[in-house]
């Protein structure tokens, strides 16, 4: 029990340092602590050639995909936003997925600079059924 009430004290207090209302940073870690993490949809998934990408990532086993999370500070449209970034195991570099919700972004800083956990889904939409990728990433506290 001491180690749950630390880490929702450690969560707490960074979240309320990031500018959350003090009283619902400690609800909001409370949450995230009991649920063992944050798992959260990555944004920005369909521009570009991330949906080929994400294909191409689906194929290779888990433990062979690393996921970054990445501060950019220079983005133009957010300098607080935070870039996803993945890599293959023996590739040629890191290439930026997409994005944490801005909302989450404070959230996910205040967890901390851990490596997040990536899982690729894939569904389809409309009478098509055109098959469509995402991306989530799980933070564990």
């Amino acid at each position: 029990m001491t180690n749950l009430k630390s880490k929702v004290m450690s969560l707490g207090n960074r979240l309320a340092v990031k500018g959350e209302d003090r009283s619902a940073a400690f609800i909001r870690a409370w949450a995230i602590v009991k649920a063992g993490g944050l798992e959260l949809a990555v944004k920005g998934v369909t521009f570009e050639n991330r949906q080929e990408a994400l294909k191409r990532l689906a194929a290779y086993a888990p433990d062979q995909v690393r996921a970054f999370i990445v501060p950019e500070p220079e983005n133009k449209a957010d300098p607080a936003a935070l870039a996803v970034r993945v890599g293959v195991q023996g590739g040629r570099g890191l290439f930026t997925l997409g994005y944490v919700p801005r909302e989450m972004a404070p959230v996910v800083s205040a967890i901390g600079g851990q490596l997040p956990a990536l899982r690729i889904v894939s569904g389809s939409y409309g009478y098509t059924g055109k098959t469509t990728f995402g991306a989530r990433v799980a933070l564990a506290v």
